[in-house]
């Protein structure tokens, strides 16, 4: 399990319900490496700035986070972690590797508002 103050999703079914349950979920796909670090940072950081967001950890080893690895927006990528935005349950966008804070608000902002 990550090292994070996040909601950990430890299954495909346990994805599968956060994502029925909440409206707009950001999820970060990844290990406890240093490119992935500081985007659980980022997230822990907006969870309060952010009360519409539901925020999420999966680890990248496990089997199930080929919901996250699999995703036809993530085929391109070659770095984690895997950090995908979903409104109502459907993919609005996806990145990879290493994000600051700026770069996740503004897509926070893009589609989930404030």
């Amino acid at each position: 399990m990550l090292q994070t103050n996040l909601t950990h999703i430890l299954s495909e079914i346990e994805h599968t319900k956060l994502l029925q349950e909440n409206e707009s979920v950001m999820v970060c796909c990844g290990r406890m490496g240093p490119m992935c670090i500081p985007v659980y940072s980022v997230m822990q950081g907006l969870e309060s700035e952010y009360p519409n967001v539901k925020f999420a950890d999966m680890e990248f080893d496990l089997p199930d986070a080929h919901v996250i690895r699999d995703l036809k927006e993530c085929e391109s990528f070659r770095g984690i972690p895997f950090v995908v935005y979903y409104k109502s349950g459907k993919v609005v966008k996806a990145t990879s590797s290493i994000q600051s804070k700026e770069q996740v608000t503004t897509i926070l902002g893009e589609h989930f508002g404030k």
